[in-house]
């Protein structure tokens, strides 16, 4: 038979446990002031065995704050989020912060909600993905006084801090690189606009550097949903059967260049002789499939870690203030569907 407890455990009896004043225990829990290793771990060994859990709303009554982090990201069955999740924790988690995260499926509305209740909390700081925000949620992050991160993009004004690449530069990029293997009949296929701001950029960069080489988009359509392989099927099937002198497809996302990829292996298209391909995030879940698509890393884990080392500097007061905008630079991957001559 179990003995369940009739009231929530204090310090006291942490206190009593370990054999150490409240204070003692206080500092230990806290990790603050100078207290030797061996009643650390004494004090740590009957908070265990206790399970004592210490109260953070007590304290964030004094301090005004709790030792979390709200991390705001669209989705998590996009592949790109969870990686970006990794880098958070591994920062994250050799600190006194913990992430807690909320999801806003692009939702505008849903995103100001997930603000406000994680803001009503007093987070240490926040992460939130994207420079778009409605006025609400701008005016709560630029009124919450704690330390703003917004990520996976440094095109446009951020409320405090931004880390993330140049999407309009990749875009420009992948189109330099098609260009220069002598491809010139290009269609696009994405994700629907303007929900999507990044790949919004990427293709506005895109479209720009082939105008500059007298190429316009021979075709084009965009989807709404999840990034997915039968969606990318679908539309590739659909677009060659509508314009088939296309002799090369950028795909917004590599999860439908995977898709549409499949589709014209099945159909025994010559890739990238008779038509090439790219997409965008350098997905390491596609590293099996037939081919290599060709694609461009968008740093997801890098941009974690840069958010949350931004984060746990600007609460330490011993720590110098880190650099407010960071803007890291993706690589082109040829894979097996980018020709090279």
């Amino acid at each position: 038979m179990t003995n369940t407890p009739t009231r929530p455990l204090t310090l006291r009896d942490v206190s009593e446990a370990s054999g150490v004043s409240e204070m003692t225990v206080s500092r230990v829990l806290r990790n603050r002031g100078d207290v030797s290793e061996a009643t650390r771990e004494r004090v740590l060994k009957a908070a265990r065995e206790l399970g004592y859990v210490p109260n953070k709303i007590a304290g964030a009554l004094a301090s005004q704050r709790v030792n979390l982090v709200g991390v705001v990201i669209p989705s998590l069955s996009n592949m790109v989020f969870p990686n970006v999740m990794t880098g958070i924790s591994e920062v994250l988690s050799q600190t006194d912060l913990q992430p807690v995260v909320g999801v806003t499926d692009y939702n505008p509305e849903t995103e100001e909600r997930v603000l406000y209740e994680m803001l009503s909390w007093r987070p240490s700081g926040m992460i939130i993905a994207g420079l778009e925000h409605s006025d609400a949620a701008r005016a709560m992050l630029v009124a919450a006084g704690i330390p703003v991160v917004e990520i996976m993009d440094v095109d446009g004004k951020c409320v405090d801090s931004m880390v993330g690449i140049s999407h309009r530069r990749a875009g420009r990029e992948m189109a330099q690189a098609i260009i220069k293997q002598g491809y010139s009949r290009i269609g696009f296929l994405g994700t629907k606009m303007p929900m999507d701001h990044r790949a919004r950029k990427r293709f506005e960069g895109f479209t720009e550097a082939l105008a500059k080489a007298g190429i316009e988009i021979a075709d084009q359509e965009f989807y709404s949903g999840g990034s997915a392989l039968l969606k990318g099927r679908e539309m590739t099937q659909e677009i060659l059967e509508r314009t088939p002198d296309l002799d090369f497809i950028y795909y917004s996302n590599d999860m439908i260049g995977a898709g549409g990829m499949l589709w014209l292996l099945e159909q025994g298209i010559d890739i990238p002789g008779q038509i090439g391909l790219a997409g965008f995030n350098g997905v390491e879940l596609l590293d099996g499939l037939p081919r290599r698509l060709a694609t461009m890393d968008a740093c997801r884990k890098d941009i974690g870690r840069k958010a949350a080392e931004i984060i746990a500097a600007r609460n330490d007061a011993d720590a110098p203030d880190p650099e407010r905008i960071v803007e890291l630079t993706p690589k082109i991957s040829f894979g097996d569907t980018l020709k090279r001559y």
